[in-house]
Parts: C-alpha cells; sequence; structure tokens
C-alpha cells in the first residue's frame, strides 16, 4: 500500500552544517519521526513562499510548533514577551485555509493549534502568566510543563486517546476563543483550552501539547489513517 504523503510545515532559522552558518528550512525530527512511524511520509515545506498548489500533491498537513502566532491577526498589539514570525503566518495561513477548503486532514501542534483557532475567527490570550497567574505551561528555560488534559466525550479526540492523559507543555500563549472550531480539551487545573476540532471536516484538529516529544503515536496514526480515505 502507498503511504499517504504528510506535509510538514518548517522554520527559517539559522543553522550550522559543518563549518557553514546558513539561513536553512529546519524542523525537530520528533516530527518526521512522528510520521514515519504512524506509516505516512513526510515532506517539509519551506516558510519562504509554498504556495497552495503544494496540497494538491498532499493526503495531509502537520501544522508544526515554534514561535507566536502574530497578535495583529486577532486585533491585538503584541505583549511584550510575544517574539511573532510573520513570515510563518504569512505562508502556513493560506495553507491551512486551503486544506480545511479541500477538506485535506489537518492536525495542529501547539502553534499550529493557536493558528487553527485564529484562522477561525478565534484569538488568543498573549501571554499565560499574566492569564493564570503561574508558569504552569511554559516553566522556564528549555523544560517542559508537565499536566492533566480532559477530552470530551464523543469528540475525535477522545476517540483516538480517551477521556484523560497526561501531556507535556512549552508554551506562553493560549486559545483564548477558539472561534468557529469547538473546544474538546482542557486543563482541569486552569480549564485552558488544550485541544480543539472544526466539526465541519473530516479530520482537522489541534493540540496544544507537544505530541511529536512523546512515544505516543496515536493521533499520527489517526492522521495518517484519515488521509487513507
Amino acid at each position: 500500500m502507498t503511504r499517504p504523503v504528510i506535509g510538514l510545515t518548517t522554520y527559517a532559522e539559522p543553522a550550522r552544517f559543518g563549518l557553514l552558518d546558513t539561513f536553512s528550512a529546519v524542523l525537530p525530527m520528533a516530527y518526521v519521526r512522528g510520521v514515519h512511524e504512524a506509516g505516512g511520509r513526510a515532506v517539509l515545506i519551506p516558510p519562504d513562499d509554498p504556495g497552495t498548489e503544494i496540497l494538491a500533491s498532499l493526503d495531509g498537513l502537520v501544522l508544526t510548533g515554534g514561535a507566536d502566532v502574530d497578535p495583529g491577526l486577532f486585533g491585538e498589539r503584541p505583549h511584550e514577551a510575544t517574539r511573532a514570525r510573520p513570515d510563518r503566518d504569512a505562508a502556513e495561513l493560506p495553507l491551512l485555509r486551503a486544506a480545511l477548503a479541500a477538506d485535506l486532514p489537518v492536525l495542529g501542534i501547539c502553534r499550529g493549534m493557536q493558528l487553527m483557532a485564529v484562522a477561525a475567527g478565534g484569538r488568543l490570550h498573549q501571554h499565560l502568566p499574566d492569564t493564570l497567574g503561574d508558569t504552569r505551561h511554559r516553566p522556564g528555560g528549555d523544560q517542559m510543563g508537565e499536566h492533566e488534559v480532559r477530552l470530551a466525550a464523543g469528540s475525535r479526540c477522545h476517540a483516538v486517546l480517551g477521556g484523560s492523559l497526561t501531556v507535556n507543555s512549552f508554551h506562553h500563549q493560549g486559545v483564548a476563543d477558539p472561534g468557529t472550531l469547538t473546544a474538546v480539551g482542557w486543563c482541569p487545573a486552569d480549564e485552558l483550552i488544550e485541544a480543539v476540532e472544526d466539526p465541519g471536516r473530516s479530520f482537522a484538529l489541534g493540540v496544544q501539547w507537544h505530541v511529536e516529544e512523546t512515544p505516543d503515536r496515536r493521533l499520527f496514526e489517526a492522521l495518517v489513517k484519515a488521509s487513507l480515505l
């Protein structure tokens, strides 16, 4: 059976290759492994000018994590802690909208979920310590947080992951309003939205945690399965 081709959005960052320092399209291999171990074939999409025509060659799309979504996209001035990458927003929003219009299976991870919410007319908490009064979701440095998530019965996330699970956490923005998406997962400690779905699509869901950095491949497997239909 042909493996479904899954597009992964990438970062444009300075990187070192041997003795050469250069600006590069990069992505942690954890995303690629997640797709491959789930039975898909990963293709990396650079953020410079991908164009929506790439979607004709894809069976599914993963919006990966990374820098903050630009608050201007939901009508706010940036918080002093905001570190936006307008180049990624400009490249990924057309991809997302075209993928949804074509009902291509979509999985958003961390920033990817936040971008889905903004594209659906929602808005974000720009800096969770200001909103929640703690740093549970991003303790500091390169340390990941950890907390429980509960998932709504009847949702696709519930069907894939069950009613609750422990997740990692590494974000200071969060979804305040999912727009036309449906919130289906929450952190019980503070009720922050942790998972969203588009009820009008066959498979379009986002999760706030970094599933690629865990051994749990169920969401990748669900995406690959949906991409075969």
